[in-house]
């Protein structure tokens, strides 16, 4: 069986893409590794694939979105960068490969992923849910059950298919909502790609709902989910192996979450400490902190997100500017600019 995984971001998060292929490689030699790129290399980071721990690179636009730049404009760094999971998965299926996994790049490799693959000999679509079991603390309400009431039930911070039958379907579904409505927008009902997947379990067959609590772990459901290290280092959570964690917002909102919900559960700490040398050591000094290239006009004045909602909102200036990024005379920023004055 020929599997791909993959993993969406920009420069700003190679550290953790790194580290994410580094325990994809130790665990998985054979699997094709693939770095979907949307961003260019800052100024002088000399960036050669052939020197990091994955097998290709494709850049966003080299997808074939029709008018990319345009397309790209309409986004934020984090729409588009989960926007982009969705053609690429499409396109995938026809890559010859037999199963393709979308991992995000703060995830990480703590077991082996082998029994994906058994599930998916019966099954062709897998979803981790944000949550397997209720909470009844009112604080882990509020902070978990209602806010994937808002976000989305299933984390698409993972996905795996097969790439025919419903795999491929909803590969095709899914390629066609993001390229049009993967946008940050909770009071019109979207949050980028997850609230799209709440729709799959009534929208195809063959999908299974990955209830194991060794995958995808996180702060949302360490409220949940008891870390335990045994006497000969395997580490397990409520007794099942642990396959893989995902280290969402690293930094101070990352560590209060994880503080507020891991209490006691000591090992919890380790395996954020360890995630934190990890990044650390693959950090390149480099590249700036946050960049990301299309974040600016062409003349380096930031893209504020209200100038990304009022293209995206209107086909005039769509049609007038084909490329939003240009600074100067007949821009859409002189337009702006104009409109302001």
């Amino acid at each position: 069986m020929k599997v791909q995984a993959y993993t969406s971001f920009t420069f700003s998060y190679l550290n953790r893409a790194r580290v994410l292929f580094k325990t994809l490689r130790r665990r998985h030699p054979d699997w094709e590794l693939v770095a979907l790129i949307t961003d260019e290399p800052p100024p002088g980071f000399a960036f050669d694939p052939a020197d990091e721990p994955f097998d290709r690179v494709v850049w966003a636009q080299d997808l074939g979105i029709p008018n990319f730049k345009s397309w790209l404009f309409k986004h934020d760094v984090v729409e588009v960068c989960t926007a982009v999971k969705g053609p690429y998965l499409h396109q995938a299926c026809s890559s010859g490969a037999d199963v393709v996994i979308y991992l995000d790049p703060d995830t990480a490799l703590l077991g082996p992923l082998d029994p994906l693959l058994d599930m998916l000999q019966t099954d062709e679509i897998l979803l981790t849910p944000h949550l397997i079991d209720p909470n009844d603390d009112v604080q882990a309400i509020l902070d978990n059950d209602i806010a994937t009431l808002r976000t989305g039930i299933y984390n698409l911070g993972f996905v795996a298919i097969r790439t025919q039958g419903e795999g491929a379907r909803f590969a095709k579904w899914w390629n066609d909502r993001l390229l049009s409505y993967c946008y940050d927008d909770i009071p019109l009902g979207l949050f980028v790609d997850q609230r799209w997947c709440d729709h799959v379990p009534a929208l195809f067959d063959r999908v299974k709902i990955i209830r194991d609590p060794g995958y995808n772990v996180a702060s949302w459901n360490l409220s949940q989910r008891k870390v335990a290290v045994g006497k000969d280092g395997s580490i397990t959570v409520n007794g099942h192996p642990l396959r893989f964690w995902h280290f969402t917002k690293l930094g101070p909102l990352g560590d209060t979450m994880t503080k507020r919900y891991a209490g006691s559960n000591f090992p919890v700490y380790e395996i954020w400490s360890w995630y934190k040398r990890e990044v650390a050591a693959a950090t390149d000094p480099g590249i700036p902190d946050r960049w990301w290239a299309y974040g600016t006009y062409a003349d380096g004045a930031p893209i504020e997100k209200a100038h990304r909602v009022l293209y995206r909102e209107r086909a005039d200036l769509q049609a007038a500017y084909p490329d939003p990024y240009a600074a100067g005379p007949g821009s859409f920023r002189e337009w702006l600019q104009r409109e302001a004055a």
